[in-house]
């Protein structure tokens, strides 16, 4: 492999993980892929490529392809490499779980909204959260004078302290 080439693997390996973090997931598969292609497969280098490309797979929705190329992954040579494959083919073959839709928020779609209708400003005023109340739901105590509070002794301490001594002594004397 070329000097050119792996500068250009990197390249579009860091364009990938960029646009993948952006949620531009159809970019992050072109870029991932482009360095693939470029990358030596069986390197370390080569096995972070595949695991992003695997995880930019599986946002775009290509489940298949995704696990075609984990499960390739989990036998890499590089052990790290090989472990995270492992952990994530064991992810994506996990049993999907269901979510009743009373659990679930809908979020209106906002995305019609214009800037000036007077139709798309009452609606957004609808779904508007309500105003606070004007008094707050919790409130603190006024703060106690410390003079006000009882600090005479009243033989608690020396009463629990006896007791203490009483049972130490019948517990030596049983023994």
């Amino acid at each position: 492999m070329s000097l050119d080439s792996l500068d250009t693997a990197r390249a579009d390996y860091q364009a990938g993980k960029a646009a993948f973090e952006r949620g531009e997931y159809r970019k992050a598969v072109q870029f991932l892929e482009s360095a693939k292609t470029l990358v030596n497969v069986t390197s370390r280098f080569g096995g972070e490529v595949q695991i992003w490309l695997v995880t930019a797979y599986e946002a775009m929705g290509q489940r298949s392809d995704a696990l075609a190329l984990c499960r390739e992954v989990s036998r890499h040579p590089d052990l790290q490499i090989r472990k995270q494959g492992s952990r994530l083919l064991y992810i994506l073959e996990a049993p999907r779980l269901t979510a009743r839709p009373e659990w679930l928020t809908q979020i209106p779609d906002l995305t019609a909204l214009g800037d000036g209708d007077e139709r798309d400003r009452l609606t957004a005023a609808t779904i508007a959260p309500a105003k606070q109340s004007e008094k707050p739901a919790f409130q603190l105590e006024d703060v106690i004078d410390p003079q006000r509070v009882n600090t005479k002794d009243n033989r608690f301490i020396w009463v629990a302290l006896g007791a203490g001594v009483l049972v130490l002594g019948g517990l030596v004397w049983f023994m």
